[in-house]
């Protein structure tokens, strides 16, 4: 008897215990959650500064070369192709076809070739378009070509933070100062040029390694040397020659007077009366009076 109570005490605890612990779930090991994002990045990228626009509507200038320089191997300069580099660029064949025939981009070549600085300023198709009529460039002479071309050449390295250093006017590779004067201003973030007769602007920077720098201007830069020629000074008088007294009184030998009769009669340039067929006493005469007395007496 106590046998079978003791087996339905069992059985009922232990249906308890299992009614108990069917309701708990196995415990998940840590790595198996998922973690969760946060809502919110911890840190933002910073925004990219905005690069301003000019009022004109033209386009921003670029402070990114659009050609990368070449990595330099130690000592030795790997010669720049100034053409390669507006070819590959596009829209300036008008220069590169005006550096070629002047000859002027084997004196560019050669002087970075020799560790020297320079910046171009290279206008585009498009400026030499809306700069110059059609046929303008068929009128110059060879020599006008290249004073044209050098005076788009500055002969240091110029970057756009230097621009604002720089001192008016600014020398070029052209002649001088006087007949190819350029004025370089600054406002901001652009670079204005005038010549005297055009004024433009750079819109991009093409090439920028420390030597060489490359701009894109978007007019064709016409000097006053070749396009408003300056007049030449004329050249200082010569004294005036004073004439001598002496020799003018000299050099009057006889002059022409009018006797009381209306007849002429010469003289010398004392007044005494001369050789004159006409004249009232003459030299024969006297001579005469003076015979005609000595017989007498």
């Amino acid at each position: 008897m106590v046998t079978k109570q003791f087996l339905i005490i069992s059985s009922i605890l232990i249906a308890l215990f299992c009614a108990s612990t069917s309701g708990l779930t196995p415990a998940q090991s840590p790595s198996q959650t998922p973690a969760q994002a946060p809502a919110k990045p911890l840190a933002q990228p910073p925004a990219k500064p905005k690069t301003p626009v000019a009022s004109s509507g033209q386009a921003p200038l670029s402070q990114e070369p659009i050609v990368e320089s070449p990595p330099h191997k130690g000592r030795s300069r790997i010669p720049t192709d100034v053409t390669g580099i507006l070819e590959k660029v596009g829209g300036f064949s008008v220069f590169i076809r005006l550096l070629k025939s002047t000859e002027v981009v084997t004196q560019v070549e050669n002087q970075l070739s020799a560790s020297n600085s320079l910046t171009i300023l290279a206008p585009t198709n498009d400026a030499f378009a809306s700069t110059l009529k059609p046929g303008t460039l068929n009128t110059l002479t060879n020599e006008q070509k290249v004073q044209l071309i050098q005076y788009h050449v500055l002969p240091t390295f110029i970057s756009l933070a230097n621009f604002q250093t720089l001192s008016n006017p600014v020398r070029t590779q052209a002649s001088n100062t006087y007949d190819y004067p350029m004025n370089i201003t600054t406002e901001g973030n652009w670079v204005n040029i005038s010549t005297g007769i055009v004024n433009a602007s750079i819109t991009a920077t093409v090439f920028s390694d420390n030597q060489l720098a490359i701009y894109r201007v978007d007019k064709v830069l016409l000097p006053l040397g070749v396009f408003a020629p300056r007049p030449k000074l004329p050249p200082a008088p010569a004294p005036a020659l004073v004439a001598n007294p002496k020799d003018s009184s000299s050099n009057s030998s006889l002059t022409t007077s009018t006797a009381s009769d209306g007849s002429a009669e010469e003289s010398n340039a004392s007044g005494a009366p001369g050789l004159s067929g006409t004249g009232t006493v003459s030299t024969f005469g006297l001579i005469a009076m003076v015979a005609a007395v000595l017989v007498l007496v």
